[in-house]
């Protein structure tokens, strides 16, 4: 893979532990939101450390097959947090983006079918989550960023007559 020219796009980006999560999604989506609440999560210890990239615009550029993401050097450590307006905070100058979560997406649905949790940028592959308007997107991304994928190796209980999703215990209490 060639690299890419530097294209700058209308999204926000976190830097969490080793990877940027960027967030995109129509004006008013909440991708400044989802940006500090990921910022505090990484405060509390729910995730890895995070700090933010990028606010509003940010720049993505493939590098080999990685997708790097850098903050639009205007915005540069601002971020709008919503009743208190533009406010200044620690920003990292890049990151290897490791998760896409596109806010307000019409192809978001409860059990997702395996096309919809990828997408490509630049000739990138990388995971994704869709979500839908007015659902509350930090759970879904502390899931994504601290659990593992499921595997068909997984037990499924007796009353999963589906075959797959969430039912491979019938109760969360332990045993």
């Amino acid at each position: 893979m060639t690299d890419g020219v530097a294209a700058s796009i209308h999204a926000s980006a976190v830097l969490v532990g080793n990877q940027a999560v960027l967030i995109r999604g129509p004006s008013g989506a909440g991708k400044s939101r989802l940006a500090f609440e990921l910022i505090l999560a990484g405060r509390a210890g729910q995730i890895p450390p995070a700090v933010l990239v990028g606010d509003d615009r940010v720049h993505l550029q493939a590098r080999g097959n990685q997708l790097m993401v850098r903050p639009a050097r205007p915005l540069a450590g601002l971020i709008e947090i919503r009743g208190l307006g533009i406010r200044r905070c620690d920003f990292a100058e890049e990151g290897i983006v490791g998760l896409v979560v596109d806010l307000v997406a019409d192809d978001a649905e409860r059990l997702p079918p395996p096309q919809a949790l990828q997408t490509n940028i630049q000739g990138v592959i990388i995971p994704r989550i869709p979500i839908s308007r007015g659902f509350m997107a930090l759970p879904l991304v502390v899931a994504a960023l601290t659990t593992a994928t499921g595997t068909d190796s997984s037990p499924l209980s007796a009353d999963c007559v589906k075959g797959f999703g969430n039912h491979i215990k019938a109760s969360i209490a332990p045993e």
